[in-house]
């Protein structure tokens, strides 16, 4: 079993980021299936997001390079895709990326986002 293990300071792809990621101390939440339509259907908290991805915080993080769908319902309405696991960090989560979002569902990331922009605390 493969998975790339970085540690947050040292982790390459945090800056290669093209959009900053946003934390989310409010707690917004995941649900995510692997690819695999037996696969267990998991509910876990977003750790932090931006219009290309998210960090999902969980102890069993799906394989690298698996496709997940994703579902997020915040009141900016339901936001559902498919992501790809493009890092996993044991015992802590995986960093996913967005490969598939409806128009509605970009647009309603989007606007989630910004909505976490404003309310973020300003010592951040």
């Amino acid at each position: 079993m493969s998975s790339r293990v970085n540690t947050r300071q040292d982790d390459p792809a945090r800056h290669d980021r093209r959009y900053p990621r946003v934390a989310t101390p409010q707690g917004i939440w995941v649900a995510w299936q692997d690819g695999d339509e037996q696969s267990k259907r998991n509910v876990s908290r977003v750790r932090d997001l931006n219009i290309g991805g998210l960090f999902i915080a969980t102890s069993n993080p799906a394989a690298l390079g698996a496709t997940l769908t994703v579902l997020f319902a915040v009141p900016e309405g339901e936001i559902r895709g498919r992501a790809v696991v493009r890092n996993v960090v044991p015992n802590e989560g995986m960093g996913v990326q967005f490969i598939e979002l409806g128009q509605e569902a970009s647009v309603r990331l989007q606007t989630l986002i910004t909505r976490l922009l404003h309310t973020a605390p300003t010592d951040q």
